[in-house]
């Protein structure tokens, strides 16, 4: 599969709060400050992006799959509708499972200085949203077991958590997959 038109497009999806922007390298600058936070990577390892390192990152995102084809790639900036502040991101990471249909790897990250707002809830049921609206069966993510927030996005989201881990995080997957 290395036909880009087999994998939906990111289109920008609003909600009360939030503007949800499909991720574009221009994104980079604003963005670097929202993540040069070492507490971000409490869970999930690895130091802030350099500005350099995030625009590369927003390059190889933003072709939208894999070099091969084999996964989609669906990237939003979260962007306050208040005062229009860039809070976050949400992205998918989609496939094509063994049981048939289009699953989607979901993944949030909310800056620091913003968390505690509900703007990793919101855009993350956004995201859902726009992903079964736009064919995709079956959504998953893997999130660290101590990390209280994420567990309740997911929990918000309809999965649940599984037996399987990989690395430090729990799979959490739609209940009926």
């Amino acid at each position: 599969m290395s036909d880009t038109a087999t994998w939906p497009t990111a289109t920008l999806v609003m909600t009360s709060r939030l503007q949800l922007e499909p991720l574009q390298v221009e994104h980079a600058p604003e963005a670097v400050s929202v993540f040069d936070d070492v507490r971000l990577h409490k869970w999930t390892g690895g130091t802030p992006s350099t500005l350099e390192e995030l625009e590369a990152k927003y390059r190889r995102q933003s072709a939208r799959q894999s070099p091969d084809g084999r996964h989609g790639w669906l990237n939003w900036m979260l962007r306050r509708l208040a005062d229009g502040q860039l809070v976050g991101t949400v992205q998918a990471t989609l496939h094509h499972p063994n049981a048939g249909g289009i699953e989607a790897e979901l993944a949030w990250v909310i800056g620091s200085d913003h968390q505690g707002n509900g703007y990793g809830h919101e855009g993350a049921l956004a995201m859902a949203g726009w992903l079964r609206a736009h064919g995709v069966d079956g959504l998953t993510a893997h999130i660290h077991p101590q990390h209280e927030a994420s567990i309740r996005i997911a929990q918000a989201l309809g999965l649940s958590a599984t037996d399987k881990v990989s690395g430090n995080e729990v799979l959490w997957r739609d209940s009926d997959r």
